[in-house]
């Protein structure tokens, strides 16, 4: 059984039109949302919210995660941890209305702690996000990008066991490693028991990126990984062929770059299905 495909909508475009168009040129029927207009899902306002959650609806189409800024590669482990909390707070309550439990969230880059200090805070953030998460019927999905455990398998496997909730489990990106200087193939290996979101990207050293398998990031192994460990979450891409959030880079032609890398997907699950 071929798994639920989607993709970050922003990718496409900042507009939600360009984000529906690229996922119905797809013919997907799923979309994991970050930002509309260039504002996140927890900063937009009631009347955008109450659009974009009805537009959705309108056009069946589910959404598998909302992607959250906590705890990401704009923040620090020693800045204001009740903004994360407010936006926690508010995205459980989107959530609910999207009909979606999955948050993404990262481990918080070092802001000059030692690293004994820093694994301290990291975890202790962790547990309080996670019992809140737990009480909104939320799971936090930790990315292998930014922070303590972004690219470490050890230290994510760590943080899982500190954390001790269901409510705290992990996302696989296979792109991260050629950004951040791993193997993604070997961290999959050690994790894979605790994924239950994967995003899709590919690329080369600089980092340069390309759609899915005309990299090195070796999608298509970590395909193969996935398949015969019997995943059965989404898979959702996040190409950066013409946007890389973290670096503003906005680019031109989003919507057939999105398209592309879905179309390769497609190819490469084809290839992993024979």
């Amino acid at each position: 059984m071929r798994p639920l495909l989607a993709g970050i909508g922003d990718e496409a475009g900042p507009a939600l039109a360009d984000q529906l168009a690229a996922i119905a040129a797809l013919g997907w029927s799923a979309i994991e949302l970050r930002t509309v207009d260039g504002v996140h899902i927890a900063d937009l306002d009631r009347r955008a919210f109450d659009r974009l959650a009805d537009t959705l609806d309108e056009r069946g189409l589910r959404t598998v995660c909302v992607d959250s800024r906590i705890g990401d590669w704009s923040s620090t482990i020693t800045g204001d941890f009740e903004r994360d909390l407010d936006e926690l707070r508010m995205i459980a309550r989107r959530a609910a209305r999207l009909n979606t439990r999955y948050v993404r969230i990262m481990s918080y880059p070092n802001a000059g702690l030692d690293d004994l200090d820093w694994a301290r805070r990291v975890h202790q953030r962790m547990r309080e996000l996670a019992a809140r998460a737990e009480q909104a019927g939320l799971v936090l999905l930790h990315e292998n990008c930014a922070g303590w455990a972004g690219s470490d398998a050890k230290r994510a496997l760590d943080m899982l066991v500190e954390t001790g909730s269901p409510a705290l489990r992990l996302l696989f990106d296979t792109g991260n490693g050629v950004a951040y200087g791993y193997s993604a193939v070997e961290l999959l290996a050690d994790v894979i028991e605790f994924v239950d979101h994967v995003h899709v990207k590919d690329g080369t050293d600089g980092p340069v990126w390309t759609v899915p398998g005309a990299g090195a990031a070796e999608v298509g192994r970590c395909l193969d990984l996935l398949a015969e460990s019997g995943y059965r979450g989404a898979l959702s891409i996040e190409p950066h062929l013409s946007l890389v959030p973290h670096a503003d880079v906005p680019g031109a032609g989003r919507v057939d770059g999105f398209v592309a890398a879905g179309r390769a997907l497609e190819s490469l699950l084809a290839a992993t299905a024979r």
